[in-house]
């Protein structure tokens, strides 16, 4: 984007960034090329303050519009949004969503999960969401995106409740979801009233937790795995509902106090019908692991996953290496041997 001609503008998160960030110099390079670059810098994100600042300042030297954070909120939300003309005269927009930073360092030891879209009613959100970021417009509610601290709890309670409501013996209702920490009282009461309604709900989560599962008339329903194997585990995702009707969220807050009404977070709907397939295999293949899993018990001790006698050994982070490497190799192959693996799979 940084060097399409046709591209107007970047606008931009930047939580954490790199000593030698490629993505900055990327921005600073748009700047200087005359394009719009509006960038939302988080000065307060630990252990990153003074390379924050650094790359803040060179960044309005090249001409970019740089804004530090909201007042007593830290921004955590990633996304990135580019603005192209297209030949034909057309303003057309491109968004990415994440729920990891935008850091090369990082992301080669963190897993994350993000989308790259058009889809034209997510990045008007999104770019709503910049013009109030950047003070250029009012705090305005938005249909698709959940933003914490100004509505994404209240979003979260009202998907629990209704599973609850739903939730019958002939059709319990279903909620799985994976994030970094849960401790936000709210959220765990609500999840408490969901289980005992009927509704199964399977969590997984890599630290603290302090709802307990298992409790015979109040969480029995409820199950808590943690997987901590070679890839510190970021992603966030949500999934509300089953049997077809699910809806599959990504985020970047986790279920705590903080993120949820002290920071300015994103929770965004998976859309496309594929990928809400693939998200829903990624939750199925953490909570299939037997080999780096830990499950939570009443007690609040967290004990091994036993593997059962013959079963096969099942790691979700290796499997997933795998898919991601196989699916980054097609993606690099040069065009003509594609056109030979399609032909040798047509052929069988």
């Amino acid at each position: 984007a940084a060097d399409d001609p046709r591209v107007l503008a970047i606008k931009m998160t930047l939580y954490r960034t790199s000593g030698d960030s490629p993505i900055v110099k990327a921005l600073i390079r748009a700047a200087r090329k005359g394009k719009q670059v509006a960038v939302v810098v988080e000065l307060k994100a630990r252990f990153d303050e003074e390379r924050n600042i650094s790359w803040a300042s060179t960044l309005e030297q090249a001409g970019a519009i740089v804004t530090y954070g909201v007042a007593r909120l830290k921004v955590h939300a990633k996304a990135a949004l580019v603005i192209r003309r297209g030949q034909d005269g057309s303003i057309r927009k491109y968004l990415h969503l994440s729920t990891g930073n935008y850091n090369e360092r990082t992301a080669s030891v963190y897993s994350d999960l993000s989308i790259f879209t058009t889809n034209e009613d997510l990045c008007r959100e999104v770019s709503a969401l910049f013009n109030m970021l950047t003070g250029y417009s009012a705090i305005q509610p938005l249909g698709h995106l959940g933003v914490a601290p100004f509505d994404l709890k209240k979003r979260l309670l009202s998907l629990i409740e209704r599973e609850a409501m739903r939730s019958s013996p002939e059709s319990p209702g279903s909620i799985t979801a994976k994030l970094n920490a849960l401790s936000d009282s709210d959220i765990a009461a609500a999840l408490y009233e969901a289980a005992k309604a009927g509704v199964r709900i399977r969590l997984n989560v890599r630290g603290i937790c302090t709802l307990m599962p298992g409790i015979p008339g109040l969480s029995e329903s409820i199950e808590v795995r943690s997987v901590l194997g070679r890839y510190l585990e970021h992603a966030r995702i949500f999934k509300f509902g089953s049997g077809g009707s699910e809806e599959i969220y990504l985020s970047s807050a986790d279920w705590l106090p903080r993120n949820l009404e002290r920071r300015v977070e994103l929770m965004f709907p998976i859309l496309d019908e594929r990928l809400k397939k693939a998200c829903d295999a990624i939750l199925d293949q953490y909570f299939a692991d037997n080999s780096h899993a830990y499950r939570l018990l009443p007690d609040g001790s967290w004990v091994p996953v036993d593997r059962d006698p013959g079963a096969k050994r099942v790691c979700a982070q290796e499997e997933l290496y795998r898919r991601v490497k196989r699916m980054a190799q097609i993606a690099e192959a040069p065009a003509e041997q594609l056109t030979v693996r399609r032909r040798f799979k047509t052929k069988g």
